[in-house]
């Protein structure tokens, strides 16, 4: 396979946007050292309802994905020539979820990877994305969401020890439209994420939420960024993380702009950290611009702390053992995010890996 070269940024590692995440781990994905597969592992795992299609396109075909100032996206929008394109057709009331999983078994070899989804005008369905294995992924996820639109976007980073993932996530929301979007990250040596939002028109609201717990070693990096800037649009971000383990590290930054013209502007971002043990880092950025005084609301919140030993103390008192009981804790703090998936069989596997995870750390 070649090695994919060209005139990038050369990042220091100095830069804001990337000042808290590892480049010798990042598998060449940012540098151009990565030998690329050509292989796209992302599938449709069942057969599609009615006003869904799935389909490889040509990215001539397509008009031009969003810009970014990410060097990763850069390089996925100069490399990939074939994009996954999902289609839900206007006025599609899509009631089961449609799945999309990426189980990749093949080892280490580095991929780039863009995927397209559109939703017609009035259509409402709920899209999940399964991703496991072990891999070197650069991702690029574009979401497209036409006036009256309602869409459910689930994402699982599941992946195995060592794994390296750099991805946007970016939508772009039309007037009165609805995005809801939930990102676990459970699994991978290194996670990178940005969940970014673009307001199209008034009326358009998002509401992001994340849980994210890592153990010894791991890295994840969520960097979100809404960008207000038409009237009447409304923004909530609710992200929770939990760490265990020598060298966990995990990084959320949280960059609300609400622009001049944004008048009427509802946001309000909140992240929250549990450490469960020495050795670990978490680093908690919230950050609000604001160029207008005409709004309705824009507030932050971070924490991070331990365990509330009250619950801790009121569930030992009844009986609970203290390895059960932080277990429970646990599940309780996740519990609000993952229970927005709505899909029991879900749910229940994420919070079976969550507790293995805690039995592994001795948390």
């Amino acid at each position: 396979m070649p090695t994919l070269t060209s005139n990038y940024l050369a990042l220091t590692g100095r830069e804001e946007a990337w000042r808290f995440t590892p480049l010798n781990r990042l598998g060449g994905l940012h540098d151009g050292s990565a030998r690329i597969s050509t292989e796209q592992s992302l599938n449709s795992s069942d057969e599609l309802p009615q006003g869904v299609s799935f389909a490889m396109v040509s990215q001539d075909a397509l008009s031009p994905a969003t810009q970014s100032d990410d060097v990763i996206v850069q390089r996925i929008h100069g490399n990939v020539t074939q994009i996954a394109l999902l289609k839900i057709a206007a006025n599609s009331q899509v009631a089961q979820p449609i799945l999309l999983n990426r189980i990749h078994n093949q080892g280490f070899e580095a991929q780039y990877s863009q995927l397209r989804i559109e939703v017609g005008e009035n259509a409402h369905a709920t899209v999940i994305i399964e991703n496991s294995g072990a891999v070197i992924l650069g991702e690029d996820i574009e979401v497209f969401i036409a006036p009256g639109g309602n869409l459910k976007f689930v994402t699982l980073q599941e992946w195995s020890d060592g794994s390296v993932y750099a991805a946007r996530h970016h939508a772009n929301i039309g007037k009165d439209a609805t995005f809801d979007s939930i990102t676990v990250t459970v699994g991978g040596s290194l996670v990178r994420i940005l969940p970014t939002i673009e307001f199209l028109a008034p009326g358009a609201s998002a509401a992001l939420s994340g849980v994210y717990f890592a153990t010894a070693g791991q890295h994840f990096e969520h960097r979100i960024h809404v960008n207000h800037g038409v009237p009447k649009a409304k923004s909530r971000v609710n992200y929770k993380g939990a760490l265990a383990g020598k060298e966990a590290h995990t990084v959320w930054i949280g960059d609300v702009f609400i622009r001049a013209a944004a008048e009427g502007t509802d946001t309000y971002e909140l992240n929250r950290n549990l450490l469960l043990s020495d050795g670990a880092r978490a680093d908690s950025v919230p950050n609000l611009e604001i160029e207008t005084g005409e709004i309705v609301g824009a507030g932050h919140a971070s924490t991070t702390g331990r365990f509330d030993d009250e619950q801790l103390f009121y569930l030992m008192s009844r009986g609970i053992p203290m390895d059960e009981a932080r277990r429970l804790v646990v599940r309780g703090f996740f519990a609000e995010v993952i229970s927005q998936i709505s899909n029991e069989q879900i749910e229940e596997r994420l919070m079976a890996r969550i507790d293995d995870e805690l039995t592994k750390a001795g948390a």
